[in-house]
């Protein structure tokens, strides 16, 4: 699944999860090899992908990372350790790095769920901590353009998907890698994956708009195909953001409801299908900060329901 970008950059779609998911990493070719965006999760079939690649003659430099989630970051210490290319982490990415080496996320992740009136997550005998059991070769500076392949880049912070996600940028050529931070036919799925609470959409929505002052030619994502109408994107995502909170003021409107009520109503998820039920989570948290709507607790679990403020609920009206 080796397909050609530009004259320097390849994109390598690496498939998993019985092929119904898949993420794209990149090659980019520079005077000492190529640097690769993004190494895609952890499976021997992935392995096998890098390895095919290798084979064919792609002699691979460094891994630059545009965040630390399992997909993105899960063969990592492989291609340090069994490859012995070196990998580089952004500054905030190492902190999450360090986290997620504590066993008991999982845990975390499924007292949330309860809490919001999932049935919380079923018993794993491991946990996914080893991928992050590595010291990368060296931590990169946030505020520096940072060269990939041939070219300097831009590194542009835009939490929100991860606390720690980063976009690259090269206004020469109009070339932005944007992660997981624009995809073009669905919306970065806006998770709390560590089980702690925070207004991650709040996040999103200023990254959303500190990105709009960027004119790239194209946009090269985490997953799915190339974005050519940049500025049109991030517009059709405020747009369905706005809508999906919309959507969710509604539902509570006259009725207290659970996250999880809510998943249910929304999505028609039946057997809690993490993504969604984080889509609608962080809504109400977003709501929540921006006193639209208020949480009780009952039994133990936190039921969400309107304020008495009315009207529309997108982000325009908090100014």
């Amino acid at each position: 699944m080796l397909k050609k970008v530009t004259e320097n950059i390849y994109k390598l779609v690496i498939h998993f999860n019985s092929e119904k998911y898949d993420v794209n990493c990149y090659l980019v070719n520079g005077d000492k090899g190529y640097t690769v965006i993004d190494t895609g999760i952890n499976t021997r079939e992935a392995q096998q992908e890098w390895r095919n690649v290798l084979d064919s003659g792609f002699d691979i430099h460094n891994v630059i990372l545009t965040h630390t989630h399992q997909d993105h970051i899960g063969l990592a210490k492989w291609f340090q350790q069994d490859l012995g290319v070196p990998v580089y982490i952004f500054e905030s990415g190492m902190k999450e790095v360090e986290k997620r080496r504590v066993p008991g996320t999982r845990e975390k992740l499924s007292l949330l769920l309860k809490t919001h009136g999932g049935p919380g997550l079923p018993v794993k005998r491991e946990e996914d901590t080893f991928i992050y059991d590595f010291e990368p070769d060296g931590l990169i500076n946030e505020n520096e353009q940072i060269k990939i392949g041939e070219d300097f880049y831009e590194p542009i912070w835009t939490p929100g998907h991860a606390p720690d996600h980063f976009c690259f940028y090269n206004e020469e050529k109009g070339i932005m890698f944007v992660g997981d931070h624009m995809l073009k036919n669905i919306s970065p799925v806006i998770g709390l994956w560590t089980g702690e609470e925070s207004n991650i959409l709040n996040d999103y929505y200023n990254s959303l708009d500190y990105i709009k002052k960027y004119q790239p030619v194209v946009a090269l994502p985490g997953h799915g195909n190339l974005i050519y109408n940049f500025s049109e994107r991030i517009s059709q995502l405020e747009s369905r953001h706005n809508h999906r909170l919309q959507e969710v003021f509604e539902s509570i409107k006259y009725e207290s409801k659970t996250a999880y009520q809510l998943c249910q109503e929304v999505y028609g998820d039946k057997d809690l299908l993490i993504a969604p039920f984080m889509a609608i989570l962080t809504r109400l948290i977003y709501l929540e900060a921006a006193g639209k709507i208020k949480r009780e607790i009952s039994d133990g679990v936190a039921v969400f329901q309107a304020t008495g403020q009315r009207g529309q609920v997108h982000r325009p009206s908090y100014g």
